[in-house]
């Protein structure tokens, strides 16, 4: 059977919730005319139990990836079970899991995961997490919190990686972004290879300028204050406004050439991030949760 899908829905958005798919985002659609149409890339129903292959998942409590699928925190080594080909752990410990639906009616759901509740979690410390997704006006609200529920602290990070069209319903419709981040990292293989450094022309969106059809696979940095990140899609009229709180401190910008998507993720650390901090790069935005300690993050994509 495939999995449960809930669908949460008001004059502005509709949106639906895989649950048992760690939580993702099967689609995220915006009203036009009578109807919705696809602004974040939809998943084929036959894909609802891949959370890769939605329109958005979860990740925590940690971000992107751990180098060799290992992390060193307060003199100890961690070895994690490898997620991706490249030997690295991805993208987290919960999005291939199910998450238990606490409440839910038409505009609003909250999720949430207990790793004590499952046989194995690839992490090796205890933690819970609660994710809601609701409707609030023209904003669709996306807030993540992480518990520690460890006798002992651990590093930790989180946050999402919603896939968005590059041109929905034609090339005059050509998305046009503005990333208000002064830094970036130089990567080797999606892996910082130190602190972040200035913003370079190629990846420079301050100023509102189409993505195009270009390869990016980029962490930036440096956020200008609260300045929203925007996707401005011209031929529809319409602007989506992504706002994020200040714990989400980079963001990556991923657009493989030739796809008819592209993602902008916000996180809360650096690519790699507990290995960084290690290193003493404290701006690599890991936090320490100590036992019974809570963080918690919101995000608003807002339709203009």
């Amino acid at each position: 059977m495939p999995p449960a899908l809930y669908t949460i829905a008001n004059d502005h958005w509709q949106v639906g919730i895989l649950p048992e798919t760690g939580g993702s985002i099967a689609f995220g659609r915006i009203r036009r005319g009578d109807g919705y149409a696809d602004v974040m890339r939809p998943t084929a129903e036959a894909d609802y139990t891949n959370a890769s292959l939605c329109s958005s998942f979860i990740m925590l409590p940690w971000v992107n990836r751990l180098r060799d699928a290992r992390f060193r925190f307060r003199d100890a080594d961690y070895q994690l079970e490898p997620t991706s080909a490249d030997g690295t752990a991805m993208h987290g410990a919960v999005r291939r899991l199910p998450w238990r639906v606490v409440s839910a009616d038409e505009t609003s759901i909250r999720l949430i995961f207990d790793s004590a509740l499952h046989e194995k979690v690839n992490f090796p410390f205890e933690f819970s997490a609660e994710a809601d997704y609701r409707l609030d006006g023209s904003d669709l609200v996306m807030a993540l919190r992480l518990h520690n529920e460890d006798r002992q602290a651990f590093p930790a990070g989180f946050g999402h990686h919603p896939y968005f069209l590059r041109a929905p319903g034609g090339a005059d419709n050509g998305v046009q972004l503005e990333i208000p981040c002064d830094q970036q990292y130089t990567l080797v293989d999606a892996l910082p290879t130190g602190p972040a450094h200035a913003i370079t022309p190629a990846v420079d969106f301050r100023s509102l300028r189409p993505l195009g059809d270009i390869q990016y696979d980029d962490l930036l940095t440096g956020r200008q204050g609260d300045k929203p990140m925007r996707m401005v899609y011209p031929g529809w009229g319409a602007e989506l406004e992504f706002q994020a709180d200040p714990i989400f401190s980079h963001w990556i910008l991923f657009g493989p050439q030739g796809k008819p998507f592209f993602a902008l993720e916000p996180q809360t650390s650096a690519n790699d991030g507990f290995n960084l901090a290690a290193q003493g790069i404290e701006s690599a935005g890991v936090f320490t949760l100590e036992t019974g300690e809570m963080r918690e993050g919101v995000c608003r994509l807002r339709l203009k």
